[in-house]
C-alpha cells in the first residue's frame, strides 16, 4: 500500500516540476515499515528538517495514532491517503487530515454490500488486533445486525487459522468478513477454502491488493473487497500516466496519494511556502481532486466520501461500483 501511494505522489511531483520550472519541489521518502513502534523515529526526523513543510502519510492507522502528537507539536501538516480508523480525528490534532472516508463510513457500507448485493444471510466476522482491524470490525459488525452469527479474533503475524475456521464451518456461515490486512487475510482465505468452505470471503481496503491474490492462489476466486478508494479505470488519463511512470497499473490508494500531494503542491504554488501557511491552506481547501471533492471539517474529515466494491475475477481485482449509498 505504501508503494502504491509513493508512486502516486511521485507522479504528482514529476508533473508539477515539469510545469513549474521556477518552483521545483523535492520529494523525500521515509520508511516507517507500517509499524507503530518504528514510525516515531522517521516521523521525528522528518519534523526536524525545516525544509519539509508538508507530508503525505502515514498509510496505516496504528502508526498514525502513534505519531500524530509529533506532527502536532511541530505544526507540520500531514494528509493520510489510507488510514481509516475513525478515532484518529478525535485526538484534538489540528495538523491531521484524512484524504478518504473513515471506517465509520466503510463499515456500514460493507455490511450493506454483504447482506444486500452479495445476499449473505449468515455472516461470520473475524478481526485482527490492529487499530485498523478493531475499528473496522466494530463498525461493520454494528451494521450487520442480525445477519452476524459469530465473531472471532486473530493476531498480526498469525499463520494457522484452523481454530477460527472450525468455528466458521460449525456456524455454517455463507459469508466471512475479515477485518485486517492481506498478510493474514490471504492465508486465512486459502485455509478456509482448503477445509471445504464454499461461501464468500469479503475484506476491506487492507486486503485489496494483488498480493492477496498471489498469496491466496486459486482460493481468492471467492473474494470481494470494499474500499473508500476510486477505481483507477474510471480515470484513464491518470491510469495511463501512472503506468508510463511505474510500468504497473495504479494500486489501492495510488490516486489518493496523488490527490493529497496535489493539495500540498497547489498550496506551495500559491505562495504558502512555510509550515504555518501550508497548514492554513489545507484547512481552507475546497476543490475537486481526481478521486473526490476535497474539503475538510474542523476535525480533518472529508464530507460524504464514497465507498466502492471490488471482486476477484480471472485472477484480477475488478471494480463493481459504488456501494452502501
Amino acid at each position: 500500500l505504501g508503494i502504491n501511494i509513493f508512486n502516486g505522489i511521485q507522479l504528482a511531483i514529476n508533473q508539477h516540476n515539469k510545469s513549474n520550472a521556477n518552483c521545483q519541489v523535492q520529494f523525500k521518502k521515509f520508511d516507517t515499515e507500517g509499524d507503530p513502534n518504528k514510525a516515531t523515529g522517521p516521523v521525528t526526523q522528518a519534523t526536524k528538517e525545516p525544509n519539509i513543510i508538508g507530508v503525505v502519510g502515514l498509510p496505516f492507522s496504528g502508526e498514525s495514532k502513534a505519531t500524530g502528537n509529533i506532527f502536532e507539536q511541530q505544526k507540520l501538516v500531514h494528509i493520510t491517503p489510507a488510514a481509516t480508523n475513525p478515532g484518529l480525528t478525535t485526538n484534538g490534532w489540528t495538523t491531521f487530515f484524512r484524504g478518504l472516508g473513515n471506517d465509520a463510513v466503510q463499515g456500514p457500507a460493507a455490511a450493506k454490500f454483504i447482506t444486500g448485493k452479495l445476499g449473505a444471510k449468515k455472516v461470520y466476522l473475524v478481526q485482527d488486533d490492529s487499530d485498523y482491524g478493531i475499528g473496522l470490525g466494530k463498525t461493520t459488525s454494528d451494521g450487520l445486525g442480525s445477519a452476524l452469527i459469530g465473531t472471532d479474533k486473530v493476531t498480526t503475524g498469525q499463520k494457522d487459522f484452523s481454530a477460527t475456521i472450525s468455528k466458521i464451518m460449525n456456524a455454517k456461515a455463507d459469508a466471512v468478513f475479515y477485518s485486517g490486512y492481506y498478510a493474514e487475510g490471504a492465508p486465512f482465505d486459502q485455509q478456509l477454502v482448503s477445509k471445504g468452505y464454499t461461501g464468500t470471503f469479503i475484506g476491506p481496503d487492507g486486503l485489496k491488493d494483488d498480493q492477496f491474490i498471489k498469496q491466496a492462489g486459486d482460493a481468492s476466486a471467492n473474494a470481494f473487497f470494499t474500499c473508500p478508494c476510486i477505481p483507477g479505470e474510471l480515470i484513464p488519463t491518470f491510469e495511463s500516466a501512472y503506468k508510463s511512470l511505474n510500468n504497473a497499473e495504479p494500486g489501492t490508494y495510488s490516486i489518493e496519494g496523488y490527490d493529497a500531494a496535489t493539495v500540498l503542491l497547489a498550496g506551495i504554488d500559491a505562495g504558502n511556502q512555510d509550515r504555518a501557511k501550508l497548514l492554513t491552506w489545507v484547512k481552507g481547501y475546497d476543490k475537486d481532486g481526481l478521486s473526490k471533492h476535497y474539503k475538510w471539517n474542523d476535525k480533518g474529515e472529508l464530507q460524504a466520501p464514497t465507498v466502492y466494491g471490488y471482486k476477484v475475477e480471472n485472477g484480477k481485482i475488478v471494480p463493481i461500483g459504488a456501494i452502501g449509498e
